[in-house]
């Protein structure tokens, strides 16, 4: 990871402490963010990383920034940063300690995860973190559970279920970690350490106006297909409509050989109908017997369409209004933006316009593997939590 700019700050008396940083040492991009905390007292903090860093050294630097203060966060399949996309760099988001309150709950060994004591851990921290903020910052409080897993556990569907279910009134909003595009070991970071197969809640109870939303920018096309043999442990579909996968996904499409890679997917989504609305299932990858690996929950039988693209800049520019329309003043919005629609913008060259939206929308963030909103586990949404001032 090479050097590339000093760190990016926005430090407001009444704002969140927000840094951007690509010093490329951990102990330096700490210290830019340490610097820009100096003064402001802080309730906790949220944090992304590039995948690029070393993460035990990382975890060494960040266990010391703020002692005894609640801070988690993940590494990322890229960065969202003042100034739009971003990469080889750390974004924090601090919540100053006059208007935030956060609490934790971290989850182990996901593979072995159970309902039940999961569910009673989850209604103790809402009720325990409601408590403490009310006691701290009164009781007209706004409240909503930060929820990061790590992105290669297959287990979100249900880690995202039960926790909703769990909490009652307060949504759930969150993504899942990345590791570039490598799918080899992403890390969640809570307890001064970056983890494997593990995920954690930060609930985050407020004084200020906080909304949450998931928009996806594609809309359902003509070709239905039903999936008729599939692997739901591992995500992946061997045929459709009883035809090899990746095969009968280019028929149906129209373009038969075409190269299958993550940009082709990203722009030529899959999607489901669930809820009385349509919702993607995004590709992850093509293997080598044809059959296609799915970053969200598959099975046989599910009946799907090939997504097909809407005015994303029209469409953000509505849901940042409707987002500045619920909080008031936006102070900033803090996205989880799925990493195959940073690919699919790069393809359809609107990197420059969604860098000025999301510049003009105050949105820091990471590029997922899925997202988490409510009780449900998407794919290829942008979601966000907006903050008001």
């Amino acid at each position: 990871m090479e050097e590339r700019v000093l760190a990016e700050s926005d430090v407001r008396t009444d704002g969140l402490v927000v840094v951007s940083t690509h010093a490329a040492d951990p102990v330096a991009a700490v210290a830019d963010i340490a610097a820009s905390i100096d003064g402001v007292p802080i309730a906790g903090g949220l944090v992304f990383c590039s995948h690029r860093y070393a993460r035990d050294a990382l975890a060494k630097a960040l266990g010391e920034l703020m002692p005894g203060k609640p801070l988690f966060g993940c590494t990322s399949a890229g960065e969202v940063g003042a100034s739009g996309y971003d990469s080889d760099s750390i974004v924090f988001i601090g919540f100053p300690a006059d208007a935030f309150h956060l609490k934790l709950l971290p989850f182990h060994d996901l593979d072995r995860f159970t309902a039940e004591p999961a569910r009673k851990a989850v209604r103790q921290l809402a009720a325990e973190a409601r408590g403490e903020a009310q006691e701290g910052l009164g009781d007209q409080l706004s409240h909503v559970a930060i929820f990061l897993v790590d992105g290669l556990s297959h287990r979100e569907e249900i880690l995202t279920m039960t926790a909703q279910e769990s909490l009652g009134d307060i949504d759930l909003i969150g993504g899942s970690s990345g590791d570039g595009l490598a799918f080899r070991e992403t890390g969640v970071f809570f307890d001064g350490r970056f983890q494997r197969d593990a995920a954690v809640i930060g609930l985050l109870s407020s004084s200020r106006p906080i909304h949450v939303f998931s928009e996806n920018h594609y809309q359902p096309g003509a070709q239905r297909m039903v999936i008729t043999e599939a692997d739901a442990e591992t995500r992946t579909v061997f045929e459709i409509n009883a035809a090899p996968a990746a095969e009968e996904y280019l028929r149906l499409i129209g373009e038969p050989g075409a190269e299958l890679d993550l940009a082709y997917f990203a722009t030529h989504p899959l999607m489901v109908r669930t809820g009385g609305a349509y919702h993607v299932r995004s590709i992850q990858s093509v293997n080598p017997d044809g059959s296609l690996t799915f970053y969200c929950a598959i099975d046989r039988g599910v009946v799907m369409t090939i997504g097909e693209p809407k005015d994303r800049i029209a469409g953000m520019e509505r849901t940042f209004a409707a987002a500045e329309a619920k909080v008031g003043t936006l102070d900033h919005i803090v996205a989880f933006d799925c990493v195959l629609n940073r690919i699919d913008s790069e393809s359809r060259q609107l990197g420059r316009e969604i860098a000025g939206l999301y510049e003009r929308a105050r949105v820091v963030g990471f590029n997922t593997y899925g997202e988490q909103f409510r009780a449900a586990h998407v794919n290829q949404t942008f979601t966000g939590l907006a903050v008001g001032r």
